[in-house]
């Protein structure tokens, strides 16, 4: 039993690293779309360069029931054309990763919405997305439809 819950744990830390590797790679490329209103826009008019789907929520969005909302809607609609994804916490260590900063009374106006951001076709850092991809295929087989991931602080 210990032995499973060591392999459960690097295994989540490996899958967490692939995605920070993945998000920093693809905002290279920039073949990153953030925002709600951004990503349901773009999943409206180009669904088939769209990879991955990251729904990010730290506790004090849990009650927000407008983005909740949102997040049925993606979800049902990346459920619809096979589109991965994954529920992220750790709001903090999003930002780090994609360079942006959080929201706040006092800078709402100068940062981005990091609740919804999809990956469309990176060129790069396949090895990744693959990671990525395959935890989300093992967990709908556990029948865990969207997998969480918990990004940890540095």
């Amino acid at each position: 039993m210990y032995y499973n819950i060591v392999l459960f744990c690097v295994r989540m830390e490996n899958v967490s690293q692939a995605l920070e590797e993945l998000l920093a790679a693809a905002r290279r490329q920039n073949c990153l779309t953030v925002g709600v209103y951004e990503s349901a826009k773009l999943m409206n008019v180009d669904p088939d360069n769209v990879v991955l789907c990251v729904l990010a929520t730290d506790e004090e969005d849990e009650n927000d029931v407008a983005l909740q909302i949102h997040f049925t809607l993606i979800q049902a609609f990346c459920c619809d054309i096979d589109i991965n994804i994954v529920r992220v916490s750790g709001m903090r260590r999003l930002a780090e990763v994609l360079g942006e900063s959080l929201a706040t009374d006092s800078n709402a106006n100068d940062s981005k919405d990091l609740h919804c951001i999809l990956v469309t076709n990176p060129q790069a850092e396949h090895l990744q997305l693959s990671e990525v991809g395959r935890y989300c295929k093992e967990s709908r087989c556990r029948n865990q439809w969207v997998p969480c991931i918990a990004l940890q602080e540095r």
